[in-house]
């Protein structure tokens, strides 16, 4: 023992700086060395010029490589617009720094964050070579693109009404990683939307359901607010939105909706039970396959007489949703009062006139009348 703490104490010396030296032996001093070149080797720094890698025939026999490399990862587009029921593709692709002759051993991952609030990344899909795999709802959908070397792009079909959110594409190579984003936003347009039975009688999966089944879905903060500030919506009854939020858009403040105090803008609730409160929907209604029309008969219909017509016309009574993204998107316009699918009647004015109700375009409506009582109809039919 005392023979350890004195070669120990041999071994250290003070210098006059007062700096503790250690006398090492060759060997010990040599050992050390490589011990300290094999842990460089295996560091990693963010947005590297170098990495590691093994030899390109993938047997490199415990030797480590490094090449001069460097992986760029790029998007053409960050945000990219698409239709509902549609098609996309989110376009990246991945490119060496200088070129390389031989084509590298990369993995692809897709990863997605949902427009609804959702904080966490879900998985898309994962590729390496030949190989993938899709997760989630969206297997059976996506795939990528490989037009060319280095082409990562995600392509999804068809399109269903919650895939908007922000994307990620991380390229993998070795030790070396890169990733970009791709914002994917759906085409359309935003309608309040209310119950048969009156105002406020939604809880938030009511007001979800409700929105799906007229062909749209519950909007988000982001396309409330767009259609507030680039369509001047104005709407005195507050709706849910995707992310349990109640709100409402004010253009032309007034006392009923919340005094004339208060400025123009979106006035929210905040957040609210999603059982137990109840209020309107705020529906996101995109571009439509297909066409919407007025169906002219020489008679007026009641609802059941008006449901029949459009099936014996190849057609399906229209939605509501697809009545506005007809008017918004097509230029609809027809000053004719119609049944709809959820039991209301309505027409769609893009050229406001005479008889023709309010001087604004706009979406009328008479409510939900009676189903005795006799109009017109719109019906939706899909072309291929």
């Amino acid at each position: 023992m005392h023979r350890a703490q004195h070669r120990l104490q041999s071994d250290v010396v003070w210098n006059s700086r007062g700096l503790v030296k250690m006398r090492m032996k060759r060997p010990l001093l040599l050992l050390m060395l490589l011990h300290l070149v094999h842990a460089s080797q295996a560091l990693r720094y963010s947005n590297s010029f170098y990495y590691q890698d093994l030899s390109p025939d993938g047997n490199a026999n415990g030797e480590i490589y490094f090449s001069g490399v460097r992986l760029h990862v790029e998007s053409p587009q960050a945000l990219v617009s698409a239709v509902q029921g549609g098609n996309v593709t989110l376009p990246c692709v991945y490119r060496y720094e200088p070129e390389v002759s031989a084509p590298r051993r990369t993995r692809v991952k897709w990863f997605w964050q949902p427009s609804t609030g959702e904080t966490k990344e879900l998985h898309v899909m994962a590729a390496f070579g030949s190989r993938h795999r899709s997760y989630g709802d969206f297997r059976g959908r996506v795939r990528l693109r490989r037009s060319t070397p280095g082409d990562a792009s995600l392509v999804i079909n068809p399109l269903l009404s919650d895939d908007t959110g922000r994307y990620r594409c991380e390229i993998i190579d070795g030790l070396e990683d890169e990733s970009i984003t791709v914002e994917l936003q759906f085409r359309g347009i935003v309608f309040p939307y209310f119950s048969p039975m009156g105002r406020y009688q939604f809880n938030f999966q009511e007001a979800k359901d409700a929105c799906e089944q007229q062909g749209a879905c519950l909007a988000t903060f982001e396309q409330l607010l767009a259609a507030w500030e680039e369509e001047n919506l104005d709407w005195c009854n507050a709706g849910w939105l995707a992310d349990g939020t109640a709100q409402y858009p004010v253009s032309v403040p007034r006392d009923a909706c919340g005094g004339t105090d208060l400025a123009p803008g979106v006035r929210s609730y905040g957040v609210r039970h999603k059982t137990l409160d109840h209020f309107d929907a705020f529906c996101f209604a995109s571009l439509i396959k297909g066409e919407v029309y007025f169906l002219h008969q020489q008679h007026n219909l009641n609802f059941s007489e008006a449901v029949e017509k459009c099936v014996q016309d190849g057609a399906q009574i229209a939605k509501v949703g697809q009545l506005y993204a007809a008017w918004r998107f097509a230029g609809l316009d027809q000053c004719d009062a119609g049944w709809v699918a959820d039991g209301s009647v309505r027409y769609p004015i893009t050229n406001p006139r005479a008889n023709c109700g309010p001087f604004e375009p706009g979406v009328r409506s008479f409510g939900f009348p009676p189903q005795h009582l006799k109009y017109g109809v719109y019906c939706h039919k899909v072309r291929w």
